[in-house]
């Protein structure tokens, strides 16, 4: 069962809606390499307000991940692409996925 998730709201700043946009669907690439991420998504909310939410078999894949390649990327846009991320950490109590 997955009992991990974070959920990362992202607000892009003015102009840069479709960079930030482009810089989520390019994220994917990276995060195809992590295999204690179960599942990713790269979301748009609204008009400038973008996130990410992904699930975790333990502390220990979420943590990889926050280290990894997207993680790592996030920094270096902060302020470019979006203001702050707003990321929470999030104890799953039940799921349904395939297989």
């Amino acid at each position: 069962m997955l009992t991990k998730a974070l959920l990362v709201r992202l607000d892009a700043l003015p102009g840069k809606e479709e960079e930030l946009a482009e810089f989520l669907v390019g994220a994917r690439s990276i995060v195809m390499a992590e295999p204690g991420t179960v599942a990713w998504f790269a979301l748009q909310l609204g008009p400038s307000t973008f996130g990410v939410f992904d699930v975790f078999p333990d502390d220990e894949a979420r943590d990889a991940h926050l280290a990894g390649g997207v993680g790592q990327a996030l920094g270096p846009s902060t302020g470019v692409l979006f203001s702050e991320p707003q990321i929470e950490k999030i104890d799953l109590l039940a799921d349904k996925i395939p297989g």
